[in-house]
């Protein structure tokens, strides 16, 4: 078992549905989740992906990690989805908003396609699912979670990711709707903010070089690069009890980054400059 603060039962047949779950951070949550005793499942466009981490996950935690093939793009795999889940376990306890996509690219560049294809993941994503799981979600007997993956640069600038920036503020922006208009069902809604991972995703679209890397860890005050393993760790205490009073809120992990500087700014300045 993966290094944990919790106790190892804290979630117990409790049912999880994570998007974008057959790798980097969204399997990370995937894993810790059925360490600590949850039921899984993971949703991902690709299916050899997904096929891939059931089995390292089973190998690695003796567990099923459950999947199902789903695009955030299209309303119909996103109801398909949700249904599976109503019909194989009738509730849900936690989802994780985790899929999204991004790339450095300078906005007056960035094709309409680009912009779309970020902003549909993203945000778009985001409330699909939400929206879909919702009966799922209000059925949970001692109520139920939502966390949402946004990113340091959700409520300031995102220069040379403008779309992923719009789209990360709109997500956050929409936890806090929907935190108070769910409150009603036992329904938390939050957001985690996570530091840098260098996951696969992450070194192919963002972080662009090695210089790329050591600027963004020169500017992280506290933990610099960090793991999937830390990072799940705070998604876990926003879906524990100990959370319970918290909704419509977000949780920053970045080690103080977003204090010290906007790291895209400088990258995006050194790669673009005419």
């Amino acid at each position: 078992m993966s290094e944990s603060i919790f106790k190892e039962n804290l979630f117990e047949g409790k049912k999880v549905f994570i998007t974008g779950g057959a790798t980097g951070m969204g399997l990370g949550f995937a894993k810790a989740f059925l360490e600590h005793g949850a039921d899984v499942i993971i949703a991902s466009r690709k299916e050899e992906n997904l096929t891939k981490a059931a089995a390292e996950m089973n190998s690695q935690t003796g567990k099923t990690l459950h999947w199902k093939t789903m695009d955030v793009r299209n309303n119909e795999t996103v109801e398909e989805v949700a249904k599976h889940i109503k019909d194989t376990w009738g509730h849900l306890d936690v989802l994780v908003n985790n899929a999204a996509g991004n790339f450095v690219t300078p906005a007056a560049a960035m094709s309409e396609n680009a912009w779309r294809a970020v902003i549909d993941i993203v945000l778009d994503g985001t409330f699909r699912v939400s929206k879909a799981c919702y009966p799922l979600l209000r059925k949970s007997e001692e109520g139920s979670s939502i966390v949402n993956i946004i990113a340091n640069y959700a409520w300031g600038a995102a220069p040379f990711v403008a779309h992923s920036g719009a789209a990360k503020a709109g997500v956050l922006n929409l936890t806090r709707s929907l935190a108070l208009e769910w409150s009603n069902d036992k329904i938390r809604v939050n957001a985690m903010c996570p530091g840098v991972v260098l996951t696969d995703n992450v070194k192919k679209n963002l972080m662009l070089d090695e210089n790329v890397v050591k600027t963004f860890e020169s500017n992280i005050p506290a933990g610099g690069i960090t793991n999937t393993e830390k990072m799940a760790q705070q998604v876990l205490y926003l879906c524990s009890p100990a959370a319970s009073v918290i909704t419509g809120d977000m949780l920053i992990a970045d080690g103080g980054e977003w204090l010290v500087a906007n790291n895209f700014y400088q990258v995006g300045r050194n790669f673009f400059s005419e």
